[in-house]
């Protein structure tokens, strides 16, 4: 699902509100979800699961291509840990 789907599908489940302000809505929560990791912080859904940042560190890799060794610097990678009641839909146990 992309995110026009997901507007959409928020704009036909209630009626009464305008596309215009669910496109708003939806925009708004990521830009939050987005602004926090940002700053380092967790952001928890409830039952769907949580949003955190971690730290790589700086390492020697290898470019495929060549074998040559590269030097990758430290950085921080958003990371998703799926909630029970999301892991338990996905594997069938309502």
């Amino acid at each position: 699902m992309i995110r026009s789907e997901l507007i959409q599908k928020i704009a036909d489940e209630n009626p009464h509100l305008y596309q215009r302000d669910v496109e708003r809505i939806v925009n708004t929560i990521f830009e939050e979800i987005t602004e926090a990791m940002a700053k380092g912080n967790r952001v928890e859904l409830r039952g769907f699961g949580a949003f955190s940042v971690k730290k790589r560190e700086a390492r020697t890799g290898r470019n495929p291509r060549t074998g040559a060794a590269v030097e990758v610097e430290e950085k921080h990678v958003p990371f998703f840990k799926t909630g029970k009641l999301l892991r338990d839909r996905l594997n069938g146990n309502d």
